[in-house]
């Protein structure tokens, strides 16, 4: 059962007829609370939880978060999509944009996970203390570990009450899962973004950890027509940090 929530209506003017909202691998749908009405507003507007976060289970064996995308687009009717995913969703969503480049029609990308890209000195750091907490059991200061690297120095108390929140939930059910006789275990399709006929934009932030800064870079370059955008102000999750300049943002590109 995928858990996901539709609102809005399609403009007639739009080329697309869904606009759907891709959460971070350190959260869930309600990362997109602060631009749900808004964009619902004027879009026909869809947010899913993907397996194992928030109300989405994990099952044993192979699964595929692009396919979960897919599922849901085909249960509300899409037939050409405007996506806007951040970090760790951005992943997936550029696995669908090039691997569907007839069902992706627009593509915002804020600090996106890249296929293949190696890590910076900075995201191996967190990467081990992360590794280091989890292996003593201290999910809570894992959790707090992610709040700080993540958010930048804009966001407030409601951000992070937030985050630490949907980061919590995440580790209860992944770790729990990683304990089954046949655990889950991600599939990944060959993504060629050369493939991505979407038109895109790139966001990134200058509070970033480096990596996501220098992916954000190349990607906008091998993207057929692809531009970016660097907020100065920003760290990894800007709509959670200044959410109506990124609402903003998204309107512009979205028409």
């Amino acid at each position: 059962m995928i858990a996901y929530e539709l609102a809005g209506t399609a403009q007639d003017n739009d080329p697309y007829d869904v606009v759907l909202l891709v959460h971070a691998g350190v959260a869930d749908r309600r990362m997109w609370e602060p631009q749900w009405q808004p964009l619902t507003e004027r879009h026909r507007v869809v947010r899913a939880d993907l397996p194992g976060f928030g109300e989405t289970p994990l099952e044993p064996g192979e699964a595929s978060f692009t396919g979960t995308l897919r599922e849901v687009l085909d249960q509300v009717g899409a037939r050409r999509a405007a996506v806007v995913a951040s970090s760790f969703g951005g992943r997936v969503a550029l696995e669908l944009a090039a691997t569907s480049p007839d069902l992706v029609e627009r593509l915002v990308l804020l600090a996106p996970d890249v296929p293949g890209a190696e890590p910076s000195a900075d995201m191996r750091a967190f990467g081990e203390q992360e590794d280091a907490l989890l292996e003593k059991g201290d999910v809570a200061g894992a959790t707090e570990l992610n709040v700080r690297t993540w958010l930048g120095p804009e966001a407030d108390d409601a951000a992070r009450d937030l985050l630490r929140a949907m980061q919590q939930r995440a580790f209860e059910v992944q770790l729990a899962a990683d304990e089954w006789d046949d655990p889950p275990r991600l599939v990944w399709a060959d993504t060629d973004v050369h493939a991505i006929s979407a038109r895109t934009v790139v966001v990134s932030g200058s509070h970033d950890l480096s990596g996501f800064r220098e992916r954000a870079f190349d990607l906008a370059a091998r993207i057929p027509g692809a531009t970016h955008r660097e907020l100065p102000w920003a760290g990894h999750l800007p709509n959670l940090e200044r959410p109506a300049e990124i609402t903003g943002l998204l309107m512009d590109v979205l028409g």
